[in-house]
């Protein structure tokens, strides 16, 4: 098995390849070894000294740092994707209960069609970017011409997240949204 890697925009962040689906649908996000327990893979990178994050994706796997330097973690990284695929295990644990998609969204009924563009523009041209920067942007509600955005992965702690949030995404819903007046990460 080879596992390429690919720097991201976010300099604590790289991003790995394994040549397979991780998740054929939605993402994960674990920003600390306690919010792994429902992958065993998570799990066994945050056993890596190091390791502060892990996200998954439809095809990559991205960790971040907290300490040390990728020189000396990166081997230990690839090895416990490696051994993860293949043991055959599963990638997320079936037993644990999944978080359903729309949780904790806010928003008046009367924006629902303002929302439901918003949406579909974060999904048809902004997530796909995103994702190939190892990261996720999903939406968390809409109020008074504000979009709320949380960000994942590679794009979370990112440098350059607010520019991508402020001159990318923001101009962007503007463009086809009048209404919307700013963009936040929360």
């Amino acid at each position: 098995m080879f596992i390429q890697t690919e720097a991201t925009p976010n300099p604590a962040t790289l991003k790995f390849l394994p040549g397979k689906v991780v998740m054929p649908m939605g993402t994960f996000d674990a920003r600390d070894a306690a919010s792994s327990e429902r992958s065993p893979l998570a799990q066994r990178l945050f056993e890596v000294p190091g390791v502060a994050g892990v996200f998954f994706g439809y095809d990559f796997v991205t960790v971040t740092k907290g300490e040390g330097e990728w020189q000396h973690l990166k081997p230990a990284i690839l090895g416990a994707i490696m051994e993860h695929f293949m043991s055959g295990r599963p990638i997320m644990d079936e037993a644990a209960p999944e978080p359903v998609e729309g949780e904790g969204e806010f928003y008046e009924a009367e924006d629902e069609p303002t929302v439901a563009t918003i949406k579909e523009l974060l999904d048809s041209r902004i997530r796909p970017a995103v994702a190939g920067d190892g990261g996720d942007i999903t939406f968390r509600g809409y109020r008074d011409g504000v979009v709320y955005l949380a960000m994942k992965g590679a794009c979370s702690g990112c440098p350059s997240s607010t520019a991508t949030l402020k001159h990318g995404i923001q101009n962007l819903l503007r463009h086809f949204l009048p209404d919307v007046q700013e963009v936040r990460a929360i």
